[in-house]
């Protein structure tokens, strides 16, 4: 049997492994900026306004980054609490560590007193946009973004 997992606000000594599953989430990101952005989180410079991680006796198992967004698609209110980023290692998927990084992220946004919660996920993410839509989320709106560079 696994370890049991508990869900619990980051801490300064979360660093190292919370910088490396959010490489792992965001693989196009520098890794070095993805590891200031955590250490700036613990220096007063956060990352978002609230970040939950799954533990165990072990292992960081995952995490999820929230912040307050003055607009999200679908939503009616303002400001929104967003889910950042939402992720949880390979070896802990498919046991309800997501489902509970997500209910704690509700839990956060009603205790502050808001009424609805929004997320996203990259078109091409399927197993990200099944996870959403497994926990009560419903999808609003599909967005392709462009890029050109000038010379």
């Amino acid at each position: 049997m696994k370890d049991p997992i508990k869900i619990r606000e980051a801490e300064p000594r979360d660093a190292h492994a919370w910088a490396t599953m959010r490489a792992a989430l965001w693989p196009e990101a520098d890794p070095d900026e993805l590891c200031l952005e955590v250490n700036g989180h613990f220096d007063g410079h956060r990352v978002g306004d609230a970040v939950f991680i799954a533990v165990t006796k072990d292992a960081l198992a995952g995490f999820i980054e929230l912040s307050l967004r003055s607009v999200a698609e679908g939503c009616t209110s303002s400001p929104v609490p967003y889910v950042e980023g939402w992720y949880v290692r390979s070896a802990f998927q498919r046991q309800g560590v997501g489902r509970r990084l997500i209910e704690t992220a509700e839990r956060w946004a009603q205790g502050l007193g808001y009424s609805e919660i929004a997320s996203d996920s990259v078109i091409s993410n399927d197993d990200g946009a099944a996870a959403h839509r497994r926990l009560g989320f419903i999808e609003v709106e599909r967005a392709i973004h462009f890029h050109k560079r000038l010379s």
